[in-house]
């Protein structure tokens, strides 16, 4: 595939096309980032934008992982002492799980995000914003939770660390898309140039294949899941033998092939016994799904080969995870 091709794969979004196919035109030297607040163990939600990143790096560019430790302690997260101890620990991970540490370079927000330029930035963007624009951009608030000040501040940060990252793309999941506006809408009041945004999907709910997957509830894939773990939970998860289930729903396990799986590996084989017609081997998501939806894949073998390809990608950060506890 060309560059632009593989620089937008399995994207939902790309805003905007033009800006993009630029980038790709010439990407050496160009700073695309993911930010990230410090929450300790990565889960399947913090490993589809890493599979984007590593797409990136791929492409010639150079990727800038922000650990937000201040947007963790604004969100209540624990003390900076806490939040630095589980940044380390998400550091770890992300180089264990494919991310090249010669063209990776991590950040935390507390290297800048109290610097004085920062904060008159900071105030500067928040005269220029409308407090019902800042909410339009906040992320989802649980039932119950108080909104805070915090909370209306939190995207104004999220735009401005665009512009002291000195990055050329950001990325982030389609939920990340209300952010990516704002900083477009507002960097340019403050005199700074807006940047080009990819949006990831989110993978719908693995038991259901409703809403999206969540590492707050119902059930996840995370670092941490050991082969048993990962094969029991995919074993449960919804798999409907098409790609489109009628209504709302999704197949997140043909999700996960697609965003997780084929981007990593270039041939996936679905091992089975002779008598059930022998291995199958895919070199890309669209045959494996072809195969679902005629019946010549069971899901139970789909599922099978689903779990040992995401034990191989998450075996050497649990490793890793389990380095860093016994130290």
């Amino acid at each position: 595939m060309d560059t632009y091709e593989l620089v937008t794969r399995n994207v939902e979004e790309v805003v905007t096309e033009a800006e993009v196919r630029a980038l790709a035109d010439d990407p050496d030297g160009k700073r695309v980032y993911v930010g990230y607040e410090p929450s300790g163990v990565l889960h399947i939600g913090h490993l589809l934008t890493a599979n984007k990143l590593i797409d990136l790096q791929d492409a010639g560019m150079e990727v800038v992982v922000l650990l937000a430790d201040v947007h963790a302690y604004l969100n209540g997260k624990g003390t900076f002492e806490e939040i630095r101890d589980t940044a380390d620990q998400m550091k770890a991970q992300f180089l264990a799980y494919g991310l090249d540490e010669d063209s990776t370079e991590f950040v935390l927000g507390s290297d800048y995000q109290l610097d004085d330029d920062y904060e008159l930035d900071l105030h500067e963007l928040e005269l220029a914003t409308s407090l019902n624009r800042a909410k339009r951009a906040m992320a989802e608030i649980q039932s119950g939770e108080t909104v805070k000040v915090s909370h209306v501040v939190y995207p104004l940060m999220q735009a401005l660390d665009i512009e002291y990252l000195d990055l050329d793309l950001a990325v982030g999941g389609i939920d990340q898309r209300k952010v990516h506006m704002l900083a477009r809408e507002e960097l340019p009041s403050l005199g700074y140039e807006k940047r080009p945004a990819l949006h990831t999907p989110i993978i719908g709910d693995l038991e259901t294949g409703e809403g999206k997957m969540s590492s707050s509830q119902g059930v996840t894939i995370s670092m941490e899941d050991t082969a048993e773990d990962l094969r029991e939970k995919v074993n449960s998860a919804f798999c409907p033998p098409t790609r489109d289930p009628e209504g709302d729903l999704v197949n997140p396990v043909l999700e996960l092939f697609q965003y997780h799986v084929f981007p990593r590996f270039e041939a996936v084989v679905v091992e089975r016994p002779d008598e059930y017609g022998g291995d199958l081997r895919y070199e890309d998501y669209e045959a494996l799904a072809a195969d679902l939806e005629s019946g010549e894949l069971h899901p139970a073998d789909a599922k099978g080969a689903l779990a040992d390809s995401l034990d191989e990608l998450i075996a050497p950060g649990r490793e890793r995870l389990h380095e860093l506890r016994d130290e």
